[in-house]
């Protein structure tokens, strides 16, 4: 064994023996965030250390990812990545302060949380069929609310009508604003996080007519994926493990360890639920390929949208 090798062993052996912070490129209430916080206590509990969550929102996550790229690599700071940043900041950023494939490395997705198509009660829509014959039949008219240019909502949208072949005009609001326009009936209909929308359509104030992830999910009971009248289409967002590129490697083993084990608990799977999340974990390789997958999915997603490189 080299000396470096022995070095990073005896590294891992202690480890950890103070507080880890966790960056969290979003801002605190967030679904990404409360999904981090999870993680954050469960794995604390298991390693003995409290691992504190520190908050660097904005500018869609690239002040966190900036801030986690520069950090020590010495297992004492942890990455929160997720769709936003990992996989459409590349195509919206000329001059990306960071590499998303290159420096970080790679643990484990640990959440996917659909979304889910919801339109206002009283469109004459109950299927994902029917909205798109609609569509089609009123040729443009229809309203699609998002949360704004680029957001999920937004592109989640364009890649929907681009593959169902329909087109629908599109309102940017502010946020969480595009969910009240539906129901106000401003809107026709939009995209948005299933924990977002629960809500609203327990209380009739909206349709949920099909969800974004490739198949049907327990989370969501009956509904169907849009996926079973649009073949392939997947729109799901995600969460997952980091650290700083150059963390020792048993270290990283020590972490992904840690991960699998608080990912596995029944109870972490049961909060993890009730914010509108499912578990999911993959090995780092697995990881790795899969946001190259999602970087390329969303070039065209991005072009079609119309939006201007930054």
């Amino acid at each position: 064994m080299s000396v470096q090798h022995a070095a990073a062993a005896d590294a891992a052996k202690g480890y950890p023996n103070r507080p880890i912070r966790m960056l969290m490129p979003n801002a605190p209430g967030s679904s990404t965030d409360a999904l981090g916080r999870v993680v954050a206590t469960r794995l604390g509990d298991i390693f003995g250390q409290q691992i504190v969550v520190d908050n660097r929102g904005g500018a869609g996550g690239l002040i966190g990812m900036e801030i986690a790229k520069m950090a020590s690599p010495d297992g004492y700071t942890l990455i929160s990545g997720s769709t936003a940043a990992m996989s459409i900041a590349p195509h919206i950023h000329k001059k990306l302060p960071y590499d998303p494939l290159k420096d970080y490395a790679y643990l484990s997705l640990f959440a996917v949380t659909p979304n889910v198509l919801v339109v206002n009660p009283t469109l004459p829509v109950k299927s994902m069929k029917d909205l798109i014959d609609l569509a089609k039949s009123k040729s443009g008219q229809l309203n699609m609310a998002s949360a704004g240019a680029g957001s999920q909502s937004h592109l989640a949208g364009v890649l929907l009508q681009s593959m169902g072949g329909f087109a629908a005009l599109h309102v940017p609001y502010k946020g969480g604003a595009s969910t009240a326009a539906v129901a106000a009936g401003e809107s026709h209909w939009s995209i948005n996080p299933a924990p977002s929308v629960q809500g609203l359509v327990k209380a009739g104030r909206l349709r949920a007519i099909g969800h974004t992830l490739p198949k049907r999910t327990a989370l969501l009971g009956d509904l169907p994926a849009i996926a079973e009248t649009v073949p392939g289409y997947d729109y799901g967002g995600w969460q997952g493990l980091l650290a700083p590129r150059g963390t020792p490697k048993p270290i990283l083993d020590k972490l992904r360890e840690g991960l699998m084990k608080a990912m596995n608990q029944q109870d972490t799977r049961e909060i993890m639920n009730r914010q509108g999340a499912e578990v999911v974990t993959n090995t780092p390789e697995e990881f790795l390929r899969f946001v190259q997958e999602e970087i390329r999915k969303f070039g065209p997603v991005v072009k079609a949208a119309g939006l201007k490189v930054e």
